[in-house]
């Protein structure tokens, strides 16, 4: 390592210090799980140093996760909590490169444990997995065991954080060997790059964007909402937009005018899908295209004013009750739409104006269409209406509804979050027992095209609610 500090090129922009990490958790969620075992490797012209420390999490330690690591409840019952050696941890990475294999993971963790326990963390990172691929795009697999295999390294004590602490700076002092000092050098130049910015966006509120999943905002002067989106990994995407500003027409406008970020963390993929869908409706942001609000959503309702008559009543979506009526089909954007979708149905399986109600006629007179050979005749006799009504159902199938599928509400769980929804209505968020139930006193919100359809593909991961526990006792 030494030797790779002092002949290096010189317009080699590195560091002169180099902080080798793994650490070891509960789970893989950097917000909901936490630390139990930390390992740094420090390196600097003085040499290299190993340190590291058992972490009591303050919270079970699953029992696959202690087969995997080793690392048992026992074990961390009297290790330090994070916060005990938070300052020492800040001491030992300050200043260096954050060296580590998947190290979003990685970093990901330390930053909410140092929130948690009131520091502030920010420093350069080095992916030794995006490293790997870019020296080695030949191969398939990049995990740390990959890289054991093939670059010959020695293990010690996998899974544990100093081991592979150990396995990561073996894999660096390999590529000081292996390759040209110049590809290594141009390499981790472009990983670690700062990403360029808009002109307007201070470059602080950078460092504390999120890497979860979540919503962003990107406002512009005067607070004006410019875009709203979501993603699985904010940052990466946030930033996507200004990488592309010099090539998308779009996105250097959206880059010029952004002032200022905000982001909503959620616990999973389908909050933030309705989050997003939520926002750009309240919102209405410039650059946004899709999911606007329309307040003249309907639907066609199928209405049986006589046995096996059925015939098609238009039903704006303000005048659903807190339960959807059977036979509905849609939602259609605007009245016009479901009355242009219906009458193309009529054309094509030969339906009947008059019992649409698309024009109105004499009882026993023929209808429009009729006369042109596009209507089978049940308007003046020569075919049953239930069999017009049985064609009708079938021309509409693909725009049912779909029943809400539960007898009452249901709710999805993601991360710590807790989604209550009812009659494909989202009801809201919650974290906890009494703040769900708290949700079944809000006034019920009007429905909504784009909530159905993240929720439609949902059902499976949907559990019908418990009574209340007080009407249980």
């Amino acid at each position: 390592m030494i030797h790779f500090l002092r002949n290096r090129p010189r317009h080699f922009m590195t560091f002169s210090a180099l902080a080798f990490v793994d650490l070891e958790t509960t789970g893989a969620t950097a917000t909901a799980d936490r630390i139990t075992e930390i390992g740094i490797i420090e390196v600097d012209e003085n040499g290299m140093r190993e340190w590291s420390t058992l972490v009591n999490p303050g919270t079970p330690i699953p029992s696959f996760i202690e087969s995997l690591t080793g690392i048992s409840n026992a074990m961390v019952a009297d290790a330090p909590a994070f916060e005990e050696v938070a300052e020492e941890v800040l001491a030992r990475l300050d200043g260096r490169l954050f060296v580590a294999h998947n190290a979003r993971f990685d970093y990901g963790f330390l930053k909410n444990e140092f929130k948690r326990s009131g520091h502030e963390f920010r420093t350069t990172v080095l992916c030794t997995v995006k490293l790997s691929r870019k020296l080695f795009p030949q191969h398939a697999r990049h995990n740390l065991d990959s890289l054991v295999a093939r670059h010959g390294l020695v293990v010690s004590a996998r899974h544990r954080a100093l081991g592979d602490a150990r396995l990561i700076h073996q894999f660096w002092s390999q590529l000081q060997r292996d390759v040209e000092p110049d590809v290594l050098a141009a390499t981790v130049r472009q990983l670690t790059a700062r990403p360029s910015l808009p002109p307007n966006l201070d470059p602080a509120a950078i460092d504390e964007l999120p890497d979860g999943t979540g919503v962003y905002l990107f406002y512009g002067e005067n607070n004006l909402p410019l875009y709203v989106g979501k993603s699985k990994e904010l940052k990466k995407r946030i930033l996507s937009h200004f990488a592309a500003d010099h090539a998308v027409a779009r996105e250097m406008s959206l880059a010029q005018q952004v002032r200022r970020i905000e982001c909503i963390e959620t616990g999973g993929e389908i909050g933030a899908l309705l989050k997003e869908a939520a926002l750009i409706k309240s919102l209405q942001p410039i650059h946004n295209r899709t999911l606007r609000r329309n307040d003249d959503l309907c639907f066609w309702q199928l209405i049986e004013p006589r046995p096996g008559e059925w015939r098609p009543r238009l039903l704006p979506a303000s005048e659903l009750g807190a339960r959807l009526p059977e036979h509905l089909y849609g939602p259609f954007k605007t009245m016009r739409e479901a009355n242009r979708t219906l009458t193309e149905l009529a054309k094509e399986h030969r339906l009947c104006h008059a019992l649409l109600g698309v024009e109105r006629v004499k009882p026993g007179k023929p209808c429009f269409a009729h006369q042109l050979q596009q209507c089978k005749g049940v308007c003046v006799g020569k075919e049953p209406v239930s069999f017009h009504s049985a064609r009708l159902m079938a021309a509409l199938g693909r725009q049912r509804l779909a029943p809400w599928p539960f007898p009452g509400p249901v709710w999805i769980r993601e991360g710590d979050e807790v989604h209550l929804i009812d009659q494909w209505r989202h009801l809201g968020t919650a974290r906890c027992e009494a703040d769900l139930y708290a949700l079944l006193d809000n006034p019920l919100p009007d429905f909504d095209r784009d909530s159905y359809r993240i929720l439609q593909k949902a059902v499976e991961r949907m559990v019908p609610l418990a009574p209340a526990p007080a009407a249980r006792a």
